[in-house]
């Protein structure tokens, strides 16, 4: 299979399209773009980050991975979820038809609006899922203040 670079057509801008110059522009250079960044090996696991008045919850989907191919860090209000999932190796003499599923390093990290209570985070991971509970600390909770009438 022969890869051809993309060319652009010759077409003469007209002055009144100029929004559409833009956007020519930019798929230019979007088709310019080396291969090898679009088919890099690195991958992001899918995350959900939700919230209730004491915890961020984060639950990201590593499906394959081992407890110990799991890193977890949390450094200057920065959480941190990296490992690898190695690619399984082949039998002699089987032909691979399609590979979707990435292997390789993965890395993604959060910036956490808020002070966490760092010795009170849990992390589980159940069924492919890392679950982590990351309890806000007590300043940055909601106060309620109460007023008094004078």
């Amino acid at each position: 299979m022969n890869i051809t670079k993309y060319q652009r057509p010759a077409v003469i801008a007209w002055q009144r399209f100029s929004p559409f110059n833009s956007l020519s522009a930019e798929l230019d250079r979007l088709f310019e773009a080396p291969l090898a960044e679009l088919a890099r090996d690195t991958w992001s696991p899918t995350l959900d980050v939700l919230e209730d008045k004491d915890n961020y919850f984060i639950l990201a989907e590593l499906p394959g991975l081992k407890r110990e191919d799991i890193k977890v860090s949390l450094e200057d209000g920065n959480l941190t979820i990296s490992g690898e999932r190695k690619s399984e190796t082949r039998n002699e003499g089987t032909s691979v038809h399609c590979v979707e599923r990435f292997s390789g390093h993965f890395e993604r990290s959060i910036a956490l609006p808020v002070a966490i209570s760092t010795d009170k985070v849990k992390a589980t991971y159940t069924d492919g899922v890392l679950t982590l509970t990351l309890p806000k600390a007590e300043e940055a909770k909601p106060k309620k203040i109460d007023i008094t009438l004078n």
